[in-house]
């Protein structure tokens, strides 16, 4: 066996299908499978077994893919140790960011760059669901999400817990004080996001929490027009605190939601777990937990 055949064993285990891990390997299925074949009849050991539509590790494949994953892993830390001569100052920083971002991140980029500036970038940006995706298909090394999500297979680096703010156009000015969801839970809204996705989904589960029904009107993934559309006065919105810090300069009034406990967003740094960051990457980690931007929170007073 190579390191590619122990590599493609690793996307069978893990996708659980032979068509999934065909996808994520960009081959097509038929090779996959005399692949597998392959190798248990050079093991002399049956490594899968079909469960329904999905695939079951036996004994014997869970064995193989535990020194699969750290021979893998082995030969990713002889590639960086070679390409990465020094401290980290080579390579490449592999990141993704949520859809609103994170206001002070240009700022941490901009220290990075600083000290490593033979680095170079790739930045995604995505909904947190899918960076997840990302780090875990190793596509990007790191990502900065919003939670509550299913976060098992990564190291969790918590930054704060973002706060909600309604906000209007500054011709309804509702409020001289912070506000509940039930205080405007009749005002006509047009949420941030899509339907069924991050920031979307964690206003909705909120009021339906504390069982209220929110005047809905509408969604708007574009924050610019969003933006414009408060500002001229032909709705009001629910928006994370980031979004704010990112877009200012709108004639708006904007009102903090007044309990954490009714809406916000952890938001947190993500690696995937037993796995080696690059060194550029664990620099960046490194600065992260040093000087990041979870001790530059700042009220939005400060702003609007």
């Amino acid at each position: 066996m190579d390191i590619r055949q122990l590599r493609y064993f690793i996307a069978i285990v893990e996708e659980r299908k032979i068509s999934a891990a065909a996808k994520r390997l960009h081959i097509s299925q038929p090779p996959l499978s005399q692949l597998l074949k392959a190798m248990e009849e050079e093991l002399g050991s049956t490594l899968v077994e079909r469960s329904g539509k999905f695939l079951e590790v036996t004994e014997a494949g869970k064995a193989l893919y535990k020194y699969a994953l750290q021979m893998d892993q082995l030969m990713e830390e002889a590639k960086m140790e070679v390409k990465e001569v020094g401290n980290g100052v080579n390579g490449s920083l592999k990141i993704g960011i949520n859809t609103f971002s994170v206001a002070e991140l240009p700022e941490l980029l901009h220290r990075f760059r600083i000290q490593y500036p033979k680095v170079t970038y790739k930045i995604q940006q995505n909904e947190s669901a899918h960076l997840c995706k990302l780090v875990r298909d190793r596509v990007i090394e790191l990502a900065i999400i919003r939670m509550p999500l299913e976060l098992s297979h990564f190291s969790v680096l918590h930054l704060y817990t973002e706060p909600f703010y309604f906000i209007t156009s500054k011709n309804q000015k509702l409020f001289d004080h912070e506000v509940s969801l039930a205080d405007i839970q009749n005002h006509p809204l047009i949420l941030p996001s899509t339907q069924g996705l991050g920031v979307h989904y964690l206003i909705l589960e909120a009021f339906s929490r504390l069982h209220l029904r929110p005047n809905i009107v509408g969604e708007c993934s574009d924050i610019m027009l969003l933006m414009d559309l408060i500002s001229s006065d032909f709705c009001a919105s629910i928006v994370p605190e980031t979004l704010l810090k990112r877009h200012k300069g709108y004639s708006i009034h904007v009102h903090k939601i007044s309990s954490v406990t009714e809406i916000s967003s952890p938001v947190g740094f993500i690696w995937l777990k037993n796995h080696c960051l690059s060194k550029a990457a664990q620099n960046f980690v490194d600065l992260f937990k040093k000087e990041g931007m979870y001790t530059q929170r700042h009220e939005l007073n400060d702003i609007y």
